[in-house]
């Protein structure tokens, strides 16, 4: 395979076949299935992905490939595999926790993302002071335009503003949120299966600009 041009219908074939049997041993019937239609076209996608995204954005970019394995040593979901295909990539910037980009195909849906889904401690408090300001009052706006789009957007992950900001502050939304994240659902997930599959993704990721470009510039 020279260039990757998209997934194939077998690759959706396997992971309704895994869904619907998440065994080790219906795994190990059908590795080879994985091996050409998941495995290996998912490394050719994130490596076209990667260029596809610096032209985008003018950053370089990392790519991330979840594993199909699925931990459980501490989850009360027991079957042993993800049945979907998953990456993210992140950007190489000095912003407080660079944004990244994600890919999550599964039998039911191609979900396509862009944002910070947690920021970290310090990154945090960089990130809350920079809502407190202009910053979190056009992550409000934005947030507004992206809904009345179509869009999904990642709710706030507390219920009231830190007290330090005060509980009528008028970025309160922005000040309550963790993370910022903005989402793309495509309810068929042969979109994955047809040709170009990069320009394609790419172009519903221009939609998601707003997003990489605000949490870009937070310092």
């Amino acid at each position: 395979m020279d260039r990757f041009e998209s997934f194939t219908p077998e690759a959706l074939t396997f992971l309704n076949g895994l869904m619907a049997n998440n065994t080790r041993d219906w795994f190990a019937e059908h590795k080879g299935d994985y091996e050409d239609e998941i495995k290996e076209p998912t490394r050719l996608f994130a490596e076209d992905m990667t260029g596809a995204l610096r032209e985008l954005t003018g950053d370089l970019h990392k790519s991330r490939i979840f594993r199909i394995h699925r931990d459980i040593r501490f989850s009360k979901d027991k079957t042993p595999y993800a049945p979907r295909i998953h990456l993210a990539f992140k950007s190489e910037t000095d912003a407080i926790q660079p944004p990244m980009w994600f890919f999550g195909l599964s039998p039911e849906k191609l979900a396509l993302g862009c944002g910070v889904f947690q920021y970290e401690k310090g990154a945090l408090d960089a990130f809350r002071r920079a809502m407190a300001g202009e910053d979190g009052a056009e992550l409000i706006a934005l947030s507004d335009r992206l809904r009345a789009e179509g869009l999904r957007v990642s709710n706030p992950a507390l219920k009231r503003v830190p007290p330090v900001y005060g509980g009528d502050h008028p970025n309160g939304e922005a000040l309550r949120r963790k993370g910022f994240s903005a989402w793309i659902d495509i309810a068929d997930p042969a979109f994955a299966t047809q040709p170009d599959l990069v320009s394609r993704t790419v172009r519903e990721f221009e939609r998601l600009m707003p997003v990489f470009t605000l949490l870009s510039g937070l310092r």
